[in-house]
């Protein structure tokens, strides 16, 4: 019986390495599918590089846009600046270079109504008057009426006739 003792102990030592063998299989199985469930899929890893990519690509070409009008913005300022002071000086610019031109074209008015003059004298016609002292004589003609009422009316026409 000892022998069968013996055997019946060596079969029931071997079913319980068996089931302990069996144990630490199904755990290293286990610890594979775990870890193979935790690293992610080689597709999601590819999309996600490809987003990173895209997404970068996006922030440059957005940084980029945003700086170009940024720089569009500050040239239209600094022309608006620019423009405000020199649109003023040249408006003082024009007026001098008016009021020098018609200086000058009265110096010539002047000095052709001269030569008129001149000329006439020496054909021995009798010399003109000019229309501004006809209009002063006339003035002056007119303040010597008695009794006459002047009105803001006729003080204007008469200051716009002189002027």
């Amino acid at each position: 019986m000892s022998d069968e003792k013996s055997k019946a102990g060596d079969i029931a030592k071997n079913i319980w390495l068996a089931g302990v063998g069996a144990y630490g299989r199904a755990v290293e199985e286990a610890q594979d599918r775990l870890e193979k469930a935790m690293e992610p899929p080689k597709l999601f890893r590819e999309l996600v590089k490809a987003g990173a990519a895209l997404e970068e690509e996006a922030r440059e070409t957005t940084e980029a846009a945003r700086h170009s009008v940024e720089e569009r913005i500050n040239r239209v300022r600094e022309n608006f600046q620019n423009q405000r002071p020199a649109r003023y000086e040249d408006l003082e610019k024009l007026q001098k270079k008016v009021d020098q031109l018609t200086r000058k074209v009265n110096k010539l008015s002047s000095t052709l109504a001269q030569l008129d003059l001149d000329n006439d004298s020496r054909r021995g016609k009798p010399k003109k008057q000019k229309p501004q002292q006809k209009k002063a004589k006339a003035a002056k003609v007119s303040r010597k009426k008695p009794a006459v009422k002047k009105t803001n009316t006729r003080k204007t026409t008469t200051r716009n006739r002189s002027a």
